[in-house]
């Protein structure tokens, strides 16, 4: 068997005066971590709270929230130097940055070794493009760390062609940093991932940023949460672990890579297999046609 321990911290954001005190909050949850989690997972774009450190940023929309690429560097060396210390896999969620004359939404994964690859993000949720946000084109597996992992941020959980390209080029563990707005956004990405699992028979973390920090910034709810398929080698609901809603915490499960090949085989659904076993009767009909010419 092969066990791999996923921890997901669910940040709760604040209003952060100065970059230390985004660092000591983020400290704070990885002092919640075990240090024998193979992997940690932080939200998506929970470096936001970063915006009011900047003078007059009561005044400021939520186009503003560009301005904290001017954090990049040290967001960078904070999580590339706590992967190396602690030795663990970081999804360190995602940031805000500039390349160029552009914006991406970009998450990362830090290595123990405090190198790094990052994913920008492919399907922009409609709000994002009050940031002056633009969609990466890249969609990769990696071999970090214990098992095969993948990334989808938020709206891309919603996107099922993501997940679906991700296991079938390897993923065991897709990773989801995720950031809405209200409990109905949340529910559509809780709802998404579990659907992924169910898919594609892979596990999915769900890390959600919460809290209600006050204008300019954007409230979050979600709970966090470690899936599973749903079938006879798991809990009937398909949840591995669970946080409380809208709490900062951490919350560590356990799961085991194994256990998907054999569900793969022999479960009582075998949807990896089976989403393309009838293909001859998908392409009999025109929209499927239509769709796979795009």
């Amino acid at each position: 068997m092969r066990k791999v321990t996923i921890s997901a911290c669910q940040f709760r954001v604040e209003r952060a005066p100065s970059f230390d005190a985004f660092k000591q909050q983020v400290t704070e949850l990885m002092d919640q971590v075990p240090p024998q989690s193979d992997y940690v997972i932080f939200p998506e774009l929970f470096t936001v709270g970063l915006l009011t450190s900047f003078e007059g940023s009561d005044a400021y929309s939520a186009a503003d929230l560009v301005k904290i690429d001017q954090y990049t560097e040290d967001y960078k060396h904070l999580f590339g130097k706590l992967a190396k210390d602690r030795q663990q896999v970081i999804i360190a969620g995602s940031h805000l940055e500039r390349r160029g004359d552009k914006y991406y939404n970009i998450a990362y994964i830090f290595k123990p070794d405090g190198t790094y690859v990052e994913h920008k993000k492919t399907h922009i949720f409609p709000a994002e493009a009050n940031w002056q946000t633009s969609e990466g084109d890249e969609l990769q597996v990696y071999d970090i760390g214990p098992a095969k992992i993948a990334l989808a941020v938020c709206y891309e959980a919603e996107i099922p062609e993501i997940s679906r390209i991700h296991s079938i080029n390897g993923a065991e563990i897709i990773f989801c940093p995720s950031y809405t707005f209200t409990e109905y956004g949340f529910w559509r990405v809780r709802h998404c991932a579990q659907a992924r699992c169910i898919e594609n028979q892979v596990y999915f973390v769900h890390c959600p940023t919460v809290g209600e920090p006050g204008s300019p910034l954007p409230n979050g709810f979600g709970r966090a949460s470690i899936l599973s398929p749903c079938d006879t080698a798991w809990s009937p609901d398909g949840v591995v672990a669970e946080a409380e809603t809208n709490v900062n915490m951490v919350v560590t499960g356990v799961v085991d890579l194994d256990e998907l090949y054999v569900n793969r085989k022999t479960g009582a659904a075998t949807t990896f297999v089976d989403r393309t076993r009838r293909e001859n009767v998908y392409t009999r009909y025109e929209p499927y046609k239509s769709y796979n010419r795009k």
